[in-house]
Order: C-alpha cells, then structure tokens, then sequence
C-alpha cells in the first residue's frame, strides 16, 4: 500500500471504524476510493485537555500510481507521503569453508535473534547459555531468591533463557531506525506477542509473556537444526596465531565445564552483567575500551498520580493505558550534562538485577496489562569514566563499589534502600509505612549515602525541575530507591565497522549490549542479526 496518512486522529469515545471517512477526507476522496487500510502506527496525543488517539495508516487507492503520487505531493508530507515499497534482502552467502559450525554465546535478545537468523538461514548454530531454561529459572528467582533470600549467579533475573530482556517490561521502543526493527517485531509476533506490538507507537510484550515466546523462539531454533545447551557458562577462550587470519591470531576453541569446543564463527553476545566474562576476555587479549554510562536511581510513584499528571480529567478511561513519562531535567546533572528517565514503566514494579551475591541493583518491568498500582523510571546521568582515568575494568568496579554499599545499608537483606524524595531534598531521614512494589521489600536509607556525590547533585537540582512539570512528583509519594548502574555498559569490545569482527582475534564477533552496541530489546536482538548476516556473508553454508 503506497501512501502513508498520518496523524488520523480519533477522540477517545470514537470508534476505530470512523478511520475511513477521515481518511478519504484527508485525501480528498470518496470512501469507495479506499481499495484497502491498515493502521501501522498508534498512540496517545495527550498534549491538549483533549486527549485523542493519533493513528498513521498505509492506504491503497483505486487509481494509478502517478495519481496517487500527485495526491500525495498536493496535501504535503505532513498530511500524507509515498512509500517506495522495498524488501529486506538476504545477505549473499559466503564461500569460505566453514571450520565448525557458528556459535552463539549468550542466549538473550542478541544471542537469540543471531540464533534465529542462523537457523532459518541453514546454518545451525549452537548456543552456549550460561543460566537455566526459562522455566526452571522462574523457580529460581521466585523461589529460592525472592521468598528464601538464595541467590544464584548462575540463573537470576540476568542470566538464562532470554537474559536480562526475559524479566524486563519488554519495551521494543527504540531511537535506531533500521529496517531489521520492523524484522524483530515480525519475528516477535509470529512467536506469539500481541499484534499490536506492530502498530503502537510505544509497543511493550510484557514480563509475564516474554517467557513463553523465548520458548517458542527456542524451539524453532531447535526444529531448524540449531542446538541450545543451558547451564554452558564459556569460562575461557583459546587464541591461536594464524598467518592466513585476517587479525594473525584466530579463535580457536572455548571452554565449558572444563571441556574445550572446538570453535568456529562465535558470536559474543552475553549482555552487559557479565562482568566475569568481560574479565576473561581482557585477560586473553580482547581489546575492551571504557565508554560512557549511566548512572542514578529509581523513582517510584502511584500510578494513579501519574495518569493523572498525564490525563487529567480523563484518567481512568476505560480505553487509556496506564500512562507513562519522558522527562528531562536540563542541566541538572551540571558536568555530566542533563538528568533524564530511563526504562519508565507504568503499571510496573522495581526488580533486583543484581549478578553477583552481595549487590542490590535496581531495574524496572512490568506485565502485559501494566495493571500494577505502582509506575517506576529510572533518573540518571551519564558519566564519562576516560574523564576519571577509568578503564573499562575500573568503570565495573565503580558500579560494583555503589551496588555493595546498598546490599550493605539494608544490612545484607537484598532489600533495597528507600527514602522519600522530600526527605531526599531535605536531606532528613524518612519513616513510616513503606509500601514499595520490589519484591524483596525495601528499607528506609539515607539514599545520598548509596550514591555518587555527582548523582546526589544532580538529583538534588532535577526534583524541583521535575515537580515544577508534574507537582508532587517530588512529595512524601514519590520514592527514590537506588542504585541504578545498568542502564549501559560502561565498556565496548572493539569490532571492525564492516566486518564485524572483534579487533586482534579472527572469527569472534561482538554483539549486543554485553558489547557495547547495544541498549535495549530491540537494538541488541539488531545488532545480533547484523552479525549474523556478517557470518553469512563470509562462510559457506555448512554441508
């Protein structure tokens, strides 16, 4: 369908079937012009008291195609564009002879998404993942972890079936534009999310979905020829020099449980929490440079507060969700330049995403229906660690210095360390009822305590900025919890730009967030098809 209208917009009470007498109005024809319709882009315009439904919508016309472009330039971008219709092309096989076959290290949205593209490319790929499947998994974190206090390194809300993504809100918003966005939602779908996530402008799958669609996902892997192993944790890698290598020295195996695989193509994709890896790779030659991250806390509210912050008179309409925020405190963050949200999750609930015992860190997800009575965001500012003199393995050990300190203020509990934000400003104790959606509970703590000076500065400035946009926002019902290192990793394995592979060492491709490319669902599952195809692109299909 070549013309895009957009900006079709309904009030709340109006039915989807007015779409199209406003479209052909728009376009200035009858509605039986309208050969076919399909809405691919909804949200919320919640800028005027009257809120109304914003809708883009791909039209096909009974006309030719030079009248339809006439149309289109007629009413002006803004009102409708042309679409050139294109495909995603498959990338040429290779035709150097595969050593073994691809490998994939880490099974989360980078891993996972390489994985499948290998698969349904004939490759056959073997995933080694250090955690459990899905399921088992959820037993671990809500068993053992949340209600007997047993944490294990090895399956926790970072590591396992999906990784950290399989425990998020499953937000898929993201800033890249890249056809293969359109290509992972497909693939999402197709594995069983909402068809809506094809279409709304902010789409999410939710914590309590993402599960059972990493298991379809998996399977089809599986039907494919590709092979998951669980509970694989690569602990080492063996480099060997070779003169006919791109680099001079070439991947040559890596080791699991203390048995060494044969190595061929591997695709680097553990995620951002894998700090023992990240240790290991530096150890064996990996070039791993620092580079900024995020660093702050996380802000929780009652959801009802924020609708109607957002709504106003219409909060609680039976066709909004729960409403959520982006929001910006300019300057705020002095040197490190602007406070902002991170990760905002409406209708959710702050979770521990912690790797190691003896750490609180904070994150946020949320469940299909967003149905919590609870919203939480993240509020950080990004910190530059060459400017500190930091090293990719000092900017670890800075987060793990402040994720220590609040396992430490809730004395060793996994609670996390809570103050209310007009505490916070005021700079005086908080007391009372705590009534907080982190699943371990949380403690009254001194939050300026658990965090960097130059957070605690900027968080001291931004509160009343942001109270100014959303009174109340930092009153006794707004709660700060903390601390909140995770939003990036603070380091990147060097990769060349067009073949992907990582600097000094033949066939190790870098991928997603663990890399350094990547920051969320969507972006990570992209950067894991891209080297995928690199992979294609270079090595014979296997016979």
């Amino acid at each position: 369908m070549p013309i895009l209208v957009r900006n079709i917009l309904l009030g709340l009470d109006e039915p989807d079937d007015s779409l199209p007498a406003l479209i052909a109005k728009r376009l200035g024809v009858p509605e039986t012009a309208i050969r076919h319709y399909a809405v691919v882009r909804r949200s919320i315009d919640a800028r005027k008291k009257d809120i109304r439904f914003s809708y883009h919508v791909e039209v096909a016309l009974n006309g030719s195609r030079k009248d339809e472009k006439e149309r289109c330039r007629r009413i002006g971008p803004q009102g409708a564009v042309w679409l050139e219709q294109s495909q995603m092309p498959s990338p040429r096989f290779g035709t150097e002879p595969m050593p073994e076959r691809p490998i994939i290290i880490g099974f989360g949205p980078g891993g996972m998404f390489a994985a499948l593209r290998l698969a349904q490319l004939g490759y056959k790929p073997l995933v080694l993942e250090r955690g459990r499947q899905v399921r088992q998994r959820h037993n671990d974190v809500m068993q053992r972890f949340y209600r007997d206090r047993e944490f294990d390194p090895e399956s926790n809300l970072l590591f396992g079936e999906g990784g950290a993504g399989t425990y998020s809100d499953g937000k898929l918003y993201t800033r890249i534009h890249d056809p293969l966005c359109r290509w992972v939602l497909e693939a999402l779908y197709h594995h069983g999310a909402d068809p809506d996530i094809l279409v709304d402008a902010r789409p999410h799958i939710g914590s309590d979905r993402l599960p059972t669609i990493c298991t379809r996902i998996r399977r089809k892997i599986e039907s494919l020829g590709g092979e998951i192993r669980f509970e694989s944790h690569v602990d080492d890698i063996r480099v060997a020099e070779a003169e006919e290598s791109k680099t001079g020295r070439v991947l040559q195996a890596l080791r699991v449980r203390g048995e060494w695989i044969k190595a061929g193509p591997t695709v680097l994709a553990v995620g951002h929490s894998a700090r023992d890896t990240l240790h290991m790779l530096i150890k064996r030659g990996v070039r791993v440079d620092a580079k900024p991250f995020q660093i702050g806390v996380r802000m929780e509210h009652p959801q009802a507060i924020v609708d109607r912050w957002q709504y106003g008179a219409a909060a609680g309409h039976r066709r909004l969700s729960s409403a959520e925020y982006h929001m910006v405190a300019k300057g705020a963050g002095g040197e490190h330049g602007d406070v902002f949200s991170f990760c905002m999750c409406p209708g959710g609930m702050i979770l521990p995403t912690n790797e190691a015992e003896g750490l609180v860190v904070t994150n946020g997800a949320s469940r299909a229906l967003r149905s919590s009575e609870f919203a939480n965001s993240g509020f950080v500012i990004t910190v530059d660690p060459m400017a500190m003199g930091f090293s990719a393995l000092d900017a670890v050990a800075y987060q793990r210095k402040w994720e220590k300190r609040a396992f430490e203020a809730t004395g060793g509990t996994y609670e996390v360390p809570t103050q209310r934000a007009a505490d916070f400003l005021a700079n005086r104790g908080s007391s009372g009822n705590l009534s907080i959606s982190y699943p371990l509970g949380g403690q009254w703590a001194p939050i300026r305590d658990i965090i960097p000076q130059s957070v605690t500065r900027a968080i001291e400035k931004a509160l009343p900025m942001l109270d100014k946009k959303f009174p109340g926002f930092a009153g006794a019902e707004g709660i700060i919890t903390a601390p909140e290192t995770r939003a990036s990793a603070p380091f990147r394995v060097i990769r060349g730009k067009d073949d992907r592979v990582a600097e000094g060492i033949d066939r190790l491709y870098p991928a997603g967030e663990g890399a350094g490319y990547a920051g969320g669902i969507v972006s990570a599952a992209v950067d894991g098809v891209k080297s995928a195809d690199a992979i294609v692109r270079r090595f014979a299909p296997p016979q």
